[in-house]
């Protein structure tokens, strides 16, 4: 990692063999394992700590782009060229006549004939526009 090699390490035993001298140098070393071991463990840590974050981002984000990818298959559902939407028929209106009122008497009901009677085609109403047609003119109240 840092690039030492046996006889750097050598070196430094060597030096810490005079510093320390052969009492205190197996307790050193035995602490310096276990710094250098709670060393790794939390480095070790850290980055399984990093490493599911990122995971975690990765996953967000492929859902986020699933999630974009479903909306913008349907809109293209809705606003394909190649599928026609039926257009809603409206009602059409009838146009009715303001007549005075008149009042009259009432009117006996006439007897009903027993021929066979020849059914009649409806006659063709005037087709008035929809109430909301924006090429209208307003309203007046």
């Amino acid at each position: 990692m840092f690039g030492i090699s046996f006889s750097e390490l050598l070196l430094v035993g060597l030096v810490a063999l005079l510093v320390l001298g052969p009492e205190r140098l197996p307790g050193a070393a035995r602490t310096a394992g276990l710094w250098v071991g709670r060393l790794k463990r939390s480095f070790n840590a850290i980055k399984q700590e990093v490493e599911r974050e990122i995971g975690a981002d990765e996953i967000r984000r492929q859902l986020h782009n699933e999630h974009i990818l479903s909306l913008e298959q349907e809109a293209r559902k809705i606003f394909s060229p190649t599928q026609q939407q039926p257009t809603p028929v409206e009602p059409v209106a009838t146009q009715t006549v303001d007549a005075p009122a008149v009042e009259s008497a009432p009117v006996q009901a006439a007897p009903v004939a027993a021929t066979p009677v020849a059914p009649v085609a409806p006659a063709a109403a005037p087709v008035a526009p929809a109430p909301h047609d924006p090429t209208l003119p307003p309203r007046a109240p």
